[in-house]
């Protein structure tokens, strides 16, 4: 399955709910919302608590930051299908990346896992997230089963919280670093083939519009 073309009318919503790299637990709160909930304040609010659970829970007392990912999971997850289309929406996606890459990085470091697997982890997902504003850039988006593959921010955040619950931390960043890895580059590599082989070259449409 190759990346499907964005219409033109849904365009900048796609690319913002693309961004957002929601997996099948957020969708699942969106549906029940029915895209009523504005995104932005809630994912202010989350931004701003899992900072809070962050610090509170650096060192040996560290439950608190355990508890993060659901609290950022429910404060977003409702706001994942709405159409983000407001003037200030498009703030969201890099909240939802702040939140994703801090948790992961102060977690990490706090609870001792090796810097270089840290790293490699967020390493791993910053080519899934620049591949996909790369596509869209281009007209075209991630097929949404990447999305679900790859256990969106949500589902990686629990995993990790999890495992931190069960002294497994180290073995959940190689593992994630591993799968993810392999699920996000095999696939862009082979979507890109076949899209240079069917389409030709490749459109910007941003250069286009100027």
């Amino acid at each position: 399955m190759t990346s499907a073309t964005l219409p033109a009318d849904s365009e900048a919503a796609g690319r913002l709910q693309a961004y957002r790299d929601d997996g099948s637990i957020c969708v699942m709160l969106g549906r029940a919302a029915r895209g009523q909930l504005p995104p932005l304040p809630g994912a202010v609010v989350a931004l701003t608590v899992t900072a809070v659970l962050l610090v509170a829970g650096v060192g040996e007392q560290h439950t608190p930051a355990l508890f993060a990912p659901v609290v950022a999971l429910l404060l977003t997850g409702p706001a994942s299908t709405h159409p983000h289309r407001g003037r200030l929406d498009w703030l969201v996606p890099p909240m939802v990346r702040a939140i994703e890459y801090g948790y992961l990085a102060v977690l990490g470091f706090a609870q001792g896992v090796s810097a270089p697997l840290v790293y490699l982890l967020l390493t791993v997902l910053a080519f899934h997230h620049y591949d996909t504003v790369y596509r869209t850039c281009q007209g075209l988006r991630p097929p949404d089963w990447i999305f679900r593959a790859g256990l969106g921010w949500e589902g990686r955040m629990l995993i990790v919280a999890f495992m931190g619950l069960s002294g497994l931390l180290p073995f959940a960043y190689a593992a994630l670093a591993a799968y993810l890895g392999v699920l996000f580059v095999g696939e862009s590599v082979t979507t890109w083939l076949r899209t240079g082989r069917d389409n030709g070259v490749l459109v910007d449409l941003e250069k286009e519009e100027a």
